[in-house]
């Protein structure tokens, strides 16, 4: 039981990194962007391909899955998405789903539609065994960095001048640019580090998820149930919602196979009637 819970948790982690991004365009931003699982999908390649095709080490290739998908984020914020933040939700959804299906065309039609594996290093492998807990080092060390990212993302957000300033942006613009405030590199920097995140979450799941043309269709309804269901007013909600999910999941296809994934649903639908705007409401954080 104790290995399982520490499986979940070790996985909500990681849907929490890739999801982050999304909490943050669509809780704080107010842009629906469904084409986030591109950028962690980006980030899972990054890292595969430098692990298998150049024998850059895997830690040497996180900070690289980042950039990357941060530096992609960056430019087509500039050049497309500035366009869509005042437009209705329903333009931004297919917008951004009609950039998923033609990364995933491009993924398959560059790199091929096989499930790219990658190997992780020794200090990485195996398990540790204390007491009647049987722990993955990879998933320890996955709680570990996620836990560091969460408190930073946290504090970034609710304590400081940037995280101040990005909320004044989003709540009234035309106020924020009476205060000097300069909402379009705000926004700029917002979403690149979101793509950022996603990235590096990409990276961080490619062992465990796999990574394929098909990621950012298969992991879109986990990114938007992690964002519902935690809520839309910083960045706990999504954190609390990725746990709850992820240990949901393990442990429902653990001691119910044959459910499938069906208990993440039966979860979301769970906290939704109880709670419908989220377990973390805007205002009440």
């Amino acid at each position: 039981m104790l290995t399982i819970l520490f499986d979940g948790v070790a996985y909500g982690m990681v849907l929490f990194v890739l999801a982050c991004g999304l909490s943050v365009t669509l809780g704080l931003m107010n842009f629906v962007n469904l084409a986030h699982g591109v950028f962690a999908m980006v980030g899972g390649y990054v890292t595969v391909l430098l692990m298998n095709d150049y024998g850059v080490p895997f830690l040497a290739t996180l900070p690289l899955a980042f950039i990357v998908a941060a530096a992609l984020g960056a430019v087509l914020e500039r050049t497309l998405y500035v366009h869509l933040y005042d437009r209705s939700p329903l333009d931004q959804v297919l917008f951004t789903i009609g950039l998923v299906f033609m990364a995933v065309a491009a993924a398959d039609y560059v790199i091929g539609s096989q499930q790219q594996l990658i190997y992780l290093p020794p200090m990485l492998s195996g398990r540790l065994h204390l007491g009647a807990l049987d722990i993955g080092v990879y998933r320890l060390f996955l709680i570990v960095v996620c836990a560091v990212l969460v408190a930073i993302l946290h504090y970034i957000v609710t304590r400081t001048r940037f995280g101040s300033r990005l909320r004044a942006a989003v709540d009234d613009p035309r106020v924020a640019r009476g205060l000097g405030i300069n909402v379009n590199a705000i926004f700029a920097l917002t979403f690149a580090m979101g793509s950022g995140l996603a990235g590096l979450g990409g990276a961080l799941g490619a062992d465990i998820l796999g990574i394929d043309p098909t990621f950012p269709l298969k992991y879109m309804i986990y990114f938007l149930i992690v964002v519902t269901v935690g809520g839309t007013s910083g960045m706990m909600g999504p954190f609390v919602a990725a746990i709850l999910l992820g240990v949901a999941d393990v442990a429902g296809k653990y001691y119910v196979p044959e459910l499938g994934a069906f208990m993440i649903y039966g979860v979301m639908i769970a906290v939704l009637i109880l709670r419908p705007q989220g377990l973390f409401a805007r205002g009440n954080a």
